[in-house]
């Protein structure tokens, strides 16, 4: 048994179980543990020799004056398992480096708790013929293998874990395989002491610390390049040359995720001089929501240049939908509109999305149009049918297109939602303050976050078509 580090067989069998008791030498108490390292050591002291613990112990456990050591000096705390069984049962949350020791065979180091007593029962009655095994040319190889092996297992079972092996140093070519197969170092057990392998856990536990640190960097840089694709592929440039109207657009996403939610836009200008806007939102959040919403746009825009509007359109758009959504459960809402080549009306079109707005059609104070007959939300009725209204813009006007992230933010410290209401009351104002154009959507926007006391938790999007 190591000096000083008790067996740890009474820990409870749970995989999580609590960090058991950690004794001090004979005839001396514990050191204070002041948030030190913890070591989960796979090794057989069975086999005879020196055991890891014992090494700590001896150098006790830290390295006075050295510099990589903590300021306050503190024990290495050490826990052993003689399996990887055991192994996984002592892995607890605060256990930062793991030493292996690739002297375990594979059968021993993965043996579970009844093969563990199946090896006990017939230890005596094979030992002689695992003797006789031993000394079989060719065997090395095998050996080696299941070696790795088990260290690909430990590698698997602890991916945050620094981990280091221990081997002979007749063998640098197996230690060096190891570090290619992801241990941070190796370590020989004929060079082996306390101080060294002190050392070795602390620069082993701050590389893989580093090494986290990176791929966390780089996933976070992927991540950013995949949201820009995204973001390309749902707010497209609008397609308007020729077209006196302007154009305006908005998108945040919603700051409680990383990746963009499902709001789509687009804008295009067909031949015949008709200037088609939509705007729609995928339920749900995240990439494959956001590659569904960006495939309804791609849909949309190509239908549109093929002449569909209205229900056509939209039925399209629904089998669209049903064919590329990743379950029955996911639906999109979408707001469709058609602006007559004079710009005097326009034709809109509704699937469970909130109706626009319209700002000085006609002479007329901001207003909400109206939504009574709104079809219901792309995926969700068979063979649904989406009526088209007819709206007189007049000469001058603003058309504003939304998704619900606009609307259902908070109001001051309560859990009353803006609405359309307080929307309307907050262009209404902002209008009258004299903004218009990109200035009238950033405003909106930041009066929106102010009264929801920050950022909205969903995703917004916004487009402005002005005439006049």
């Amino acid at each position: 048994m190591p000096v000083g580090v008790p067996r740890e067989d009474a820990v409870s069998a749970s995989p999580r179980a609590s960090v058991p008791r950690q004794a001090g030498g004979p005839g001396r108490a514990a050191a204070p543990a002041k948030s030190g390292l913890s070591l989960l050591v796979i090794e057989d002291s069975r086999a005879g020799g020196r055991s890891v613990p014992e090494m700590l112990d001896a150098a006790g456990g830290y390295l006075p004056g050295d510099r990589l050591s903590d300021a306050s000096g503190e024990r290495i705390k050490v826990r052993t398992a003689r399996n990887l069984t055991e192994a996984e049962r002592l892995l607890t949350d605060d256990v930062q480096c793991i030493l292996l020791d690739l002297a375990l065979t594979g059968a021993q180091g993965g043996a579970t708790a009844h093969e563990s007593g199946a090896e006990e029962a017939g230890r005596g009655a094979g030992a002689a013929a695992g003797a006789h095994d031993a000394d079989r040319p060719g065997e090395r190889d095998g050996e080696q293998s299941d070696e790795l092996e088990m260290l690909r297992h430990v590698l698997r079972l602890a991916p945050r874990h620094a981990v280091l092996v221990l081997t002979d140093g007749a063998d640098a070519e197996r230690a060096a395989e190891a570090v290619r197969v992801g241990a941070q170092d190796y370590l020989f057990r004929d060079e082996l002491d306390g101080r060294l392998l002190n050392r070795a856990i602390r620069y082993a536990v701050e590389r893989k610390r580093s090494d986290l640190a990176q791929r966390q960097l780089t996933e976070s840089r992927l991540r950013a390049q995949e949201n820009a694709r995204l973001e390309r592929g749902l707010l497209p440039t609008p397609l308007l040359a020729g077209s006196e109207l302007r154009f305006a657009a908005r998108y945040r996403p919603g700051r409680s995720r990383a990746l963009l939610g499902g709001d789509f836009y687009d804008t295009v200008r067909t031949a015949d001089g008709t200037v088609h806007a939509m705007i729609g939102d995928v339920c749900g959040h995240g990439p494959d929501e956001a590659a569904l919403g960006v495939e309804l746009r791609i849909a949309w825009r190509a239908l549109t240049f093929a002449g569909l509007c209205g229900d056509q359109l939209l039925g399209t758009l629904q089998k669209v939908l049903e064919n590329e959504r990743p379950s029955d459960e996911v639906f999109a809402t979408l707001c469709t509109v058609d602006i007559s080549p004079d710009g005097r009306r326009a034709g809109v079109c509704l699937a469970g999305h909130p109706s626009p707005l319209v700002a000085g059609a006609g002479g007329t104070a901001p207003r909400l149009l109206p939504y009574d007959d709104s079809g219901p939300a792309l995926g969700v009725v068979p063979r649904a049918r989406w009526p088209r209204r007819q709206v007189e813009l007049g000469r001058t006007w603003s058309l504003l297109m939304y998704t619900d992230g606009l609307i259902e933010g908070h109001v001051g410290e309560g859990r009353q939602r803006l609405g359309q209401e307080g929307m309307l009351e907050i262009v209404t104002a902002r209008m009258a303050q004299g903004a218009h154009g990109e200035q009238l959507l950033d405003a909106t926007m930041e009066d929106v976050r102010g009264l929801n006391g920050g950022e909205l938790t969903d995703d917004v999007a916004v487009l402005l078509l002005d005439r006049g």
